[in-house]
């Protein structure tokens, strides 16, 4: 691709591919930022009436609450259904390996560890799908083969059984400059090449089978389970803003289906089984109005012809072709999928608000109603809660699979508990020697009707931006995953980073929980942080809450960063920068994957477990790396099992089609290479992570690593 269509050539922070920027979000980092508003975006903690003791939930009445008011990420049948890969127990070791130079063009695993890809970009997942061809590739294969960039993951083994289940992973967006021979894009093949980039989009449901618990997962070609969501697929449309006028076009006048899902990010498993998917940066694949508007500019949606110009193969992506006004209204959901039954169709969620969703998490509050909660991951944007109407009805998935359909809406201000003045920007920690403070989730939509002036319940939905602006939410540092404990119920926060933080004309200076700001990279937040989130009462359905920082990351080595691990020693822990997805093994650690730790602190982006409790509190020891210009996604950790999953997304960005970075995930110079004698096209896969112990003689692990250099 020519330089002129990546903005981001030169620009980029530190180390970080040009095309990614390009392809994952269109160049966000090169506009301007969305988020425009005046709304307060920091209240000290003097002008709320609420103690923090009080919020925490340790005064007497609401101490007692916390003894009987528990709250279970997942119901039991659901831990069941999951294999049994639940709490307790838990025994994986390992040794933290050194981070890994962005170079090494290698999966990296710990001493006693072996990986292999379970499945790749291409594979076929129906018995009449051709096998992958890079050279012969069609719109009709791609639609029966593992789409593109797999970020979210989950691997469900069916219940009462340790030997076959099924993998769910999104497909984030296409890379065009590694899946095409740029000699074929030419005006014969444009259209059928931006259709196979439309069919590399959505998620694939894959069947898995293995020999014996804690060996390979294999996936099951022509598994009656099998199927593939791309962006043409049929989705229903429910919640308060289904059939509204802002979701009607001239192909679906009743505004209750909507074709295909786009941009999906992360996302999250219920405890009634189905799968969370949310829908992240829709905007690029749009053309906006000619004359354009404030929702338009709130959502980074522009008038001029889009990167992909998929609008130039399909009118609907274009607000300027006549009836498609509000086709884009119809992205920015979180959408959910039964992975059970390949028949039934999927559903997108507008009771949950419209924005660039990283994804969702479901728990169960104690009486029973379902709390959903998810990051809008753009600089200066927000963190929302859904509270559904509803209430949970074990074994009753028919039920369950409504609860997100009516409820609920709210979004996050955070308060800090620290005098402004010691709130300086630089990340120095105030005098309490904690970054903490209060919190409240305020009201958009409740009972049913709009807590927002001027907005409809529907407005409030569609433009769920633009409500929390009035609202006077907190602007935060690109909130991605939120994942509430299994089994204390708090939330942990990833902030992947904004280093516009601070910029005068950015309206939004350091607060307490967004401490760092400056346009340095000593004094920058590039490298993000993660919140701990404590809701009073431990209620799911509480309104306010508690939160301090648990992380404030980079690397130890660079001593002009003001970094912080709970109090643990910084020159003990892995390196760590730009988290992005959280998990949590069977002991209750946290699991960090990052998304841009070469661009940040020059090293391949990784996999980390974090200590929550006890002396080691903010430990961070590093898993895994992956390879040269990937991305670590997913993550699943079934420790009890021996295994952890993640999804390796664009391995080798940077590079081309000719020249590529990277031979993941199958480093064998003569296979899958086309047929003109061209170099290898990275693939990007599932990877399981297993002990060497279970799986003797499988797998690789080796002790050299190749880097770009050597693989190009």
């Amino acid at each position: 691709m020519s330089p002129t269509f990546l903005p981001m050539l030169g620009h980029t922070r530190g180390n970080r591919s040009a095309a990614t920027c390009h392809f994952k979000c269109g160049n966000a980092c090169a506009k301007d930022v969305c988020n425009t508003s005046t709304n307060n975006y920091f209240r000290d903690i003097a002008d709320t009436a609420l103690s923090r003791r009080a919020l925490l939930g340790l005064g007497g009445v609401a101490a007692a609450a916390v003894a009987i008011g528990v709250d279970v990420a997942q119901a039991p049948e659901a831990a069941a259904d999951f294999g049994g890969f639940g709490q307790g127990g838990g025994k994986l070791r390992f040794t933290a390996i050194a981070p890994v130079e962005r170079t090494v063009d290698e999966v990296t695993v710990p001493a006693g560890y072996t990986w292999e890809p379970i499945i790749r970009w291409g594979d076929p997942l129906f018995r009449k799908t051709p096998d992958f061809d890079i050279e012969n590739q069609t719109a009709r294969a791609q639609a029966g083969q593992f789409g593109y960039n797999n970020d979210y993951l989950n691997i469900l083994a069916d219940k009462g059984s340790t030997r076959s289940g099924v993998l769910v992973a999104n497909h984030e967006y296409t890379n065009e400059d590694l899946m095409f021979d740029p000699a074929w894009m030419d005006d014969d093949h444009v259209d059928e090449a931006r259709r196979i980039a439309m069919a590399a989009h959505g998620l694939s449901v894959v069947e898995l089978r293995r020999k014996k618990a804690g060996t390979k997962w294999e996936y099951v070609r022509g598994g009656a389970r099998n199927r593939r969501i791309t962006a043409t697929t049929v989705f229903a449309v429910d919640g308060p803003a289904a059939g509204s006028d802002l979701l009607k076009t001239k192909d679906d006048p009743t505004g209750k289906k909507v074709l295909g899902t786009l941009n999906n990010c992360a996302g999250g498993t219920t405890p009634w089984g189905t799968v969370l998917s949310g829908e992240e940066n829709f905007n690029q694949y749009f053309q906006g109005t000619a004359t354009g508007s404030p929702e338009d500019s709130r959502y980074g949606i522009s008038a001029g012809p889009t990167e992909r110009g998929w609008e130039l193969t399909d009118p609907r992506f274009s607000a300027q072709n006549a009836g498609y006004e509000n086709e884009v209204n119809r992205f920015g959901w979180i959408i959910e999928v039964d992975p059970q039954d390949p028949s039934s169709t999927p559903v997108k969620h507008t009771a949950l608000g419209r924005f660039k969703h990283e994804g969702a998490n479901v728990r169960v509050a104690a009486d029973g109603r379902v709390v959903s909660y998810s990051g809008d991951d753009e600089r200066f944007d927000y963190v929302y809660k859904f509270i559904s109407r509803d209430k949970y009805k074990p074994g009753n998935k028919k039920h369950n699979m409504t609860l997100l359909s009516a409820g609920d809406l709210y979004v996050a201000q955070f308060s800090g508990d620290s005098p402004a003045s010691e709130i300086d920007g630089s990340g120095t920690l105030p005098a309490d020697g904690a970054f903490d403070g209060t919190g409240t989730w305020l009201p958009l939509v409740v009972d049913g009707e709009s807590k927002v002036a001027g907005m409809s319940v529907e407005e409030v939905l569609v433009y769920t931006r633009l409500a929390a602006d009035k609202a006077g939410a907190t602007k935060m540092d690109r909130p991605e995953d939120v994942e509430p404990h299994p089994t204390t119920g708090k939330l942990y926060i990833a902030l992947t980073n904004n280093t516009d933080r601070g910029k005068a004309n950015k309206k939004a200076g350091a607060d307490e929980a967004n401490p760092r700001a400056g346009t340095t990279s000593a004094t920058s937040n590039r490298d993000g942080h993660v919140i701990e989130l404590t809701e009073t009462g431990n209620d799911a359905t509480a309104l306010t809450f508690g939160w301090n920082i648990l992380l404030l990351c980079g690397d130890p080595k660079a001593p002009a960063s003001k970094l912080y691990f709970s109090g643990y020693p910084a020159e003990k822990v892995s390196p760590i920068a730009c988290p992005d997805n959280l998990a949590f093994d069977s002991k209750g650690n946290l699991w960090i994957s990052t998304d841009g730790q070469p661009g940040t602190i020059g090293y391949c982006d990784a996999l980390h477990k974090v200590t929550l409790e006890g002396p080691d509190r903010g430990r961070v020891e590093q898993f895994l790396a992956v390879p040269a210009g990937a991305e670590t996604c997913g993550p699943v950790i079934h420790d009890r099992d021996d295994s952890v999953f993640v999804a390796v997304q664009h391995p080798g960005d940077g590079g081309t089609y000719a020249e590529p970075t990277s031979l993941f995930p199958d480093y064998v110079a003569g296979r899958n290479r086309v047929r003109r004698g061209q170099a290898y096209a990275p693939r990007p896969s599932v990877v399981q992570v297993f002990s060497s112990r279970a799986n003797s003689g499988a797998g690789r692990s080796r002790g050299a690593r190749a880097t770009t250099a050597d693989a190009s």
